[in-house]
Order: C-alpha cells, then sequence, then structure tokens
C-alpha cells in the first residue's frame, strides 16, 4: 500500500486509535457550517433512546432532515433498517457522505415523504434520529464542508511532559500542510480489496473483479469467512459457497446466489451490490494512483512543493484522480504522473469502462496538501486500558473528502 513518506519531522506518540467505539468522534459539519453534535453515545451523553419528534411541516416541505448519530454501524446498514422501517425504498434516503464504521459518527440524512407514524416509533440499537427539519431540498453526496473529529490515542509510552512536546511540534508542522493522503478506510476495510478490484474493473476484467471480490481474504477476517473464501476460490462452486458464506455476509451472498443461477454473469453478479457502494471501486482504485502520484514525487525530491508545470487549484499543487477526460500537469510533475501511469500499465481510456458505464469517470484533480484547522489537544490521562501508559485525545476539523486517519499518522508516525 502506497503512503510511505512523512511530511512532518517531529518525532512520533505511537499508540493505538480506535481501542473503543467512543474513542473516535464524526461530527458532520454542514454546507452552512452547523455542526451535528453526537450527543448519546459518547463518553457521558445519555445512552437511553428518545422518540423521533417530528416538527410541524409549515412550509410542506417533501424532504425530512434528521442528524443520524450511530455508534459501531455501518451506514448503508443504518439506511437499510431505516428504509426497512419505514416500508419505503432506500432510495428515498439521502445522506452527504460516508462516516467510519467502528466510531460514534453524526450526520444530516434526508428522507422523502416518510410515514410520520411509523417514523415516531423508530428504535434500533446504536441509531438515534433527531433535530427533524423540513425541507424541499434532498441531501445528496458531498454536500457538507467538512467533518470535526475528536480522537483519543491510547497505549503511549511517553511521560506527560515528553507527550505534550511532541504533540505542540507535530501540530506546528502540520499547520504548514501535510502529505493529503487518502485513508485506508478508502481502500475497504480489513480487507483492503476495494481498489484492487476496482483495478480489474478498469482493466476490463469483470470476472477477476467479481471474483477477487468474494475470495480476497486476510488472517485477520473471522474464521468462517475465511474459510467460505478459500473453498470458492479453490471449488469455483457458487452453491455451496452460498451455504458456507454466513448470513452477515449479505452482499457476497447475493452475488453468488445471482451466479448460482446465471453462472457466466458476472456484471449482473455485481449490480447486486448497492449502487452507492458499486462506485467507490473506480474511486478506490483512483485514491490509490494519486496516493502513488505524492509517494513518487517524494522519492523524486519534489515532495509537496510547487513545482514549474503543476496544475494548482487554490494555489496547491495537485495530483490527478485519473479519468478518460484527465489531463496531465506538464514538466516535472507531469513526467510523475505518466510515470505511476506506466507503472500500472494503464491508458486514461481504460477508465471509460464499457461493461459497466456507471463505474467509468472523466476524472478530476485533488490538492496533494492538507491543512488541518483547529488543531487542539483536549486531553492527556492516564489510560485505563494499558497501565503505566498514557491516552491523549486531540481534536480537529477537514474539509470534505479528507482523512482523519491522515492527521493521525504524521503524529503518531505507524506507517
Amino acid at each position: 500500500m502506497p503512503c510511505e513518506f512523512f511530511s512532518t519531522s517531529s518525532k512520533g506518540i505511537s499508540g493505538q486509535i480506535k481501542r473503543r467505539y467512543t474513542d473516535f468522534v464524526v461530527e458532520e459539519v454542514q454546507q452552512n457550517g452547523k455542526v451535528c453534535e453526537a450527543k448519546r453515545f459518547v463518553v457521558g451523553g445519555t445512552h437511553e433512546a428518545e422518540q423521533v419528534r417530528i416538527p410541524e411541516n409549515m412550509g410542506r416541505g417533501e424532504q425530512l432532515h434528521l442528524d443520524l448519530e450511530k455508534i459501531n454501524k455501518d451506514l448503508n446498514l443504518c439506511i437499510r433498517n431505516i428504509a426497512r422501517f419505514l416500508q419505503c425504498s432506500r432510495k428515498r434516503i439521502g445522506y452527504a457522505g460516508l462516516k467510519d464504521k467502528r466510531a460514534v459518527t453524526c450526520q444530516r440524512i434526508s428522507i422523502f415523504k416518510p410515514n410520520l407514524e411509523r417514523l415516531k416509533q423508530f428504535s434500533s440499537g446504536g441509531i438515534q434520529l433527531r433535530n427533524g427539519k423540513w425541507s424541499n431540498e434532498r441531501i445528496e453526496l458531498g454536500m457538507l464542508r467538512g467533518n470535526r473529529f475528536t480522537v483519543t490515542i491510547r497505549d503511549i509510552d511517553l511521560d506527560e511532559k515528553e507527550l505534550k512536546k511532541r504533540i505542540s511540534q507535530c501540530f506546528k508542522e502540520m499547520k504548514r500542510g501535510i502529505a493529503n493522503y487518502f485513508g485506508e478506510q478508502r481502500f475497504g476495510g480489513i480487507r483492503q480489496v476495494t481498489h484492487l478490484v476496482g483495478r480489474q474493473f478498469v482493466r476490463g476484467n469483470v470476472k477477476e473483479a467479481v471474483m477477487l471480490y468474494l475470495t480476497h481474504s486476510v488472517e485477520s477476517e473471522e474464521e468462517e469467512v475465511k474459510e467460505a473464501r478459500k473453498s470458492l476460490a479453490k471449488r469455483n462452486d457458487f452453491a455451496e459457497a452460498s451455504r458456507l458464506f454466513p448470513v452477515k455476509c449479505r452482499y457476497e451472498r447475493a452475488m453468488l446466489h445471482h451466479l448460482c443461477k446465471h453462472p457466466n454473469d458476472f456484471v449482473g453478479a455485481f449490480a447486486k451490490l448497492p449502487k452507492q457502494l458499486r462506485y467507490l471501486f473506480t474511486h478506490a482504485y483512483q485514491s490509490y494512483l494519486f496516493n502513488l502520484v505524492i509517494d513518487e514525487r517524494f522519492r523524486q525530491g519534489v515532495g509537496l512543493k510547487k513545482v514549474k508545470g503543476d496544475i494548482l487549484i487554490e494555489n496547491q499543487p495537485t495530483a490527478p484522480l485519473f479519468g478518460f477526460e484527465s489531463r496531465l500537469a506538464e514538466g516535472k510533475a507531469g513526467e510523475i504522473e505518466a510515470k505511476v501511469l506506466q507503472s500500472e500499465g494503464l491508458e486514461l481510456q481504460q477508465f471509460k469502462v464499457k461493461q459497466m458505464p456507471e463505474l467509468s469517470s472523466k476524472g478530476s484533480r485533488k490538492s496533494i496538501v492538507l491543512v488541518p484547522e483547529k488543531l487542539k489537544l483536549v486531553k492527556i490521562e492516564e489510560d485505563e486500558f494499558y497501565p503505566g501508559k498514557l491516552a491523549a485525545t486531540i481534536s480537529f476539523y477537514l474539509g470534505r473528502g479528507n482523512y482523519a486517519t491522515t492527521v493521525l499518522r504524521e503524529l503518531m508516525k505507524v506507517k
């Protein structure tokens, strides 16, 4: 996996994140600057379920906007649960962006013409809906300003004075900007397979892409799931695999059920995934290539500096999210971008995915420099999980499309 270089020279604090769900809190900042505050599941918050309160619809809006707070829940699963309870299509529910699963997160969602009587009765473990407001606007992907993060880093083997010193030094350096790598969650959780599947789609290998998604396994996966993947890879028996995969692997099972009926229809099998998940595979591969470009810039001594030929956005150098309409930079920057394409054996036109046009991408550019805002050391305390060690809680703000793990990586100096 790329992300070989650090942008800061301060000594790392090491440690662990996400020891418990409340150690990682993500609060969406709306386009108007208002923060969706996490309240119910954070430490010290109320854990009592509240009835969903529906405001009077004075303006006759068709979309009900609500805060969705969740703990250790996948957003797509939450959307599915809400839609199932309301007996409506998932397409009626809109949101601005995906949030971490292993965390406490709060974000705004919209529901088109919900059944109000049923909504008032909604209750689901680990999910809270509140702060209703009527609107005529659906919440779409990208309709947010950014996110506020509050993160506790545990298992730190430093004394308090040294810990404060290292955090202060790193914060000072980060204010000048760090490498804007895409974080690991972009590449698919513990399996880190999303970009690999995307690579196969871009190369036109639909069967290989689907089989990779179904069979790729890592040691940290549960034994039952791991064995199901290995058996499918070895025997290529879709019927057997559909029995071996546990019920919770609903996406794999849906694809396998389709392949049992249509053994050669790998396009149809992939279409069994929700649309909002399918497009992530190409995006993950673009993100992987973006990280490779940053790494190559460091390797060639360019790093984050502006060089002749760079394409700038807000006076910052950028790298491509490669697509079939991408325009490469010129000069040294362009040579680096072309080298990454060449190393992958890629041509830009391959991002026009003929078998599944929805996975195609025209491409865009993104700044390679990330400047975290509102960096703050909230507290340092004895770590209740690791006797003799310290825990540090920090908070910061990032604009949309940027990753907290990128900031934490610089602070912890853990690759």
